[in-house]
């Protein structure tokens, strides 16, 4: 995974709630087996029409850009399918900020590169608005110190995330990774272990 301490970027707002992984990620595209393209059918079904000519969706909607998707509430709900934090990250996502995950994608994304950030539904509606309304708005994730602001709405909103995977994002670990980062330690412990 790629290392992820600090972002300044534009978002992309999607302001609807309860979307699902059957949504972000139909079922019918999740055949492979690695990570790579699944960007290219994020929300397909809501993207394209069945001869793949686009509709009208925010994605295809040149006017916004950036890394971070701002969504609406309860994103990420139903099934536990992993390949819908691997499309958004794949499609170019490292941020997505809502009021409320599904449990299961939250993790997901976690695992996989891309950072959850839950804020107050107030702050996420304001956001949203002024994303909407001003497309260059500047967005800031400083995932060191857990915060996230912008600028413009003088916002500045602090989130929770766990430890072990705060270390894994910022250094760009996934689990294995972790472990072999400690590989001298562990080999320490057992030499001594073996010496008792």
């Amino acid at each position: 995974m790629e290392k992820f301490a600090h972002l300044r970027t534009t978002g992309v707002p999607l302001p609807i709630e309860d979307i699902d992984t059957d949504q972000i990620i139909p079922a019918r595209f999740l055949k492979a087996t690695t990570r790579e393209g699944f960007g290219d059918n994020l929300f397909r079904d809501w993207r394209f029409n069945a001869d793949n000519t686009p509709k009208s969706f925010v994605l295809n909607d040149n006017t916004f850009t950036g890394k971070v998707f701002i969504v609406g509430r309860n994103f990420g709900c139903g099934s536990s399918r992993e390949h819908a934090a691997w499309s958004l990250y794949d499609y170019g996502f490292k941020v997505v900020v809502s009021s409320f995950f599904g449990d299961i994608f939250k993790n997901n994304a976690l695992n996989n590169g891309l950072l959850p950030v839950i804020v107050e539904e107030e702050v996420l509606q304001k956001i949203l608005k002024q994303v909407q309304e001003h497309p260059e708005t500047e967005i800031v994730v400083d995932l060191e110190n857990q915060k996230l602001e912008v600028p413009e709405l003088d916002i500045n909103a602090t989130f929770e995330i766990n430890p072990y995977k705060k270390t894994c994002l910022i250094n760009g670990y996934d689990d294995i990774d972790f472990l072999l980062s400690l590989k001298e330690e562990i080999t320490a412990f057992e030499n001594k272990k073996a010496t008792i």
